[in-house]
């Protein structure tokens, strides 16, 4: 009897063990060609979550359509099928991110756009880069599983847009769109770029409030900025609105342009729930005015985008190349990672960018090694010109890659 129950409780705690390492997998849609994705997953399905990797307009035969309007289909196709793969809808889709290598079809874009949701329409941002893998759009996406509590959120007096909501609402965590620093009221881009960065953030709070959350929800923020707007400018005017050492995790990125000829625009995801929001830093690390390494949103982990900076007194980037830069930034990674007790078979979602896509399979064959398991999705961009490699005086070289990562506590199924 007692070595019945011995084989019952062993089959119990296993069966558990299965459990929890089956809470995310892979999703690759029917159509996609073996091997094509070597590197990523077209999606990841955590359970609550859905990420879809960046989709670019060819269609899966590998042709491109000839207009722009049906390359932004396509790309909306794509993200479409690996959505459909995973048992969801378009309807389920909670956030996106469209890059676009020439701003000035934003409108022409958005027309597309508007016709794939035709309910509730996600948040969204959209930015203009320097180059994408495939020219001239590619589109990432988040979807969830559970549609009982999805709902658009808009502030008071907001301008109804028909291809994206200020923010959408899900049971645990709220979506905000890019919120441009402009006047909302005439669409004015004001000349002082601190006015700027106030209108973004005024803008970005007023969504929050919307749902009746504060900024102290927040988890992720992405800045998004042009150089006319300077970094120190943005920095003083962010630490103001957040508590120092409990920002969200942040991913600052300088693009090429925005919409409707803004400087700045911020988005990101807040929790609802303050008791599953936790700020995690390694014990080597300052607490910043800025930014969290990463902040837990109940088992979702966000962290900051890393470079291959090299922390402490003399720190600096010191590699030349896009692929020693990356193993020291994928240390910086796992030393957030290890702090929340995770690893890299735990991340499901990364956004990568380089100074030259050219060096992107460089990037990957370093990049790949650190996964073992679930490819994480990932989106790829070049988010501006490529910069001059030489070293300044002091042998530091500029950034040639960043990556910023999400990571669950649950493990990948095998």
């Amino acid at each position: 009897m007692q070595d019945r129950m011995r084989v019952l409780l062993i089959g119990l705690l296993l069966s558990c063990a299965v459990v929890v390492q089956a809470q995310f997998k892979a999703v690759v849609p029917a159509q996609t060609s073996p091997g094509v994705n070597r590197f990523y997953s077209p999606g990841v399905d955590t359970g609550d979550y859905v990420y879809i990797s960046g989709q670019g307009p060819r269609r899966p035969d590998g042709t491109l359509p000839a207009t722009f309007a049906a390359q932004v289909q396509q790309a909306l196709d794509n993200v479409k099928s690996v959505v459909e793969a995973a048992g969801l809808t378009m309807e389920h889709v909670v956030y996106t991110q469209v890059y676009l290598e020439d701003i000035s079809k934003y409108g022409e874009m958005n027309r597309v756009f508007a016709q794939a949701f035709v309910k509730t329409p996600p948040a969204r941002a959209v930015l203009g880069v320097a180059k994408l893998p495939d020219s001239s759009i590619q589109i990432n996406a988040v979807a969830v599983r559970n549609l009982a509590e999805r709902r658009a959120v808009s502030p008071p007096g907001y301008k109804p847009d028909e291809a994206a909501s200020p923010g959408v609402l899900t049971r645990d965590r709220l979506f905000v769109s890019g919120m441009p620093g402009s006047d909302p009221a005439s669409g004015k881009v004001p000349d002082d770029p601190a006015a700027q960065v106030d209108f973004a953030l005024d803008r970005m709070k007023a969504v929050v409030e919307a749902a009746g959350l504060d900024l102290g929800h927040m988890v992720f923020v992405n800045p998004y900025l042009t150089s006319d707007v300077p970094m120190r400018v943005m920095n003083q005017h962010y630490a103001q609105r957040f508590e120092f050492g409990n920002t969200p995790a942040r991913a600052t990125i300088e693009v090429s342009s925005l919409p409707e000829g803004v400087h700045i625009e911020y988005t990101g995801v807040a929790v609802r729930d303050l008791k599953q929001r936790q700020a995690v830093r390694p014990k080597n690390m300052p607490p910043s005015p800025t930014a969290s390494p990463c902040v837990f949103a109940g088992d979702t982990l966000y962290c900051s985008a890393k470079s291959g900076f090299i922390p402490g007194p003399h720190g600096g980037v010191y590699a030349s190349t896009t692929a020693h830069q990356l193993r020291q930034t994928m240390r910086n990674l796992l030393d957030n990672l290890e702090e929340a007790g995770m690893n890299f078979d735990q991340v499901v979602s990364t956004n990568v960018y380089l100074d030259d896509l050219s060096d992107t399979p460089a990037f990957d064959e370093v990049y790949a090694q650190y996964f073992s398991h679930v490819l994480p999705a990932r989106t790829t961009i070049a988010q501006i010109a490529p910069t001059q490699r030489a070293p300044d005086k002091e042998d530091h070289y500029p950034d040639l890659e960043q990556v910023s990562l999400i990571a669950i506590r649950s493990g990948p199924s095998h």
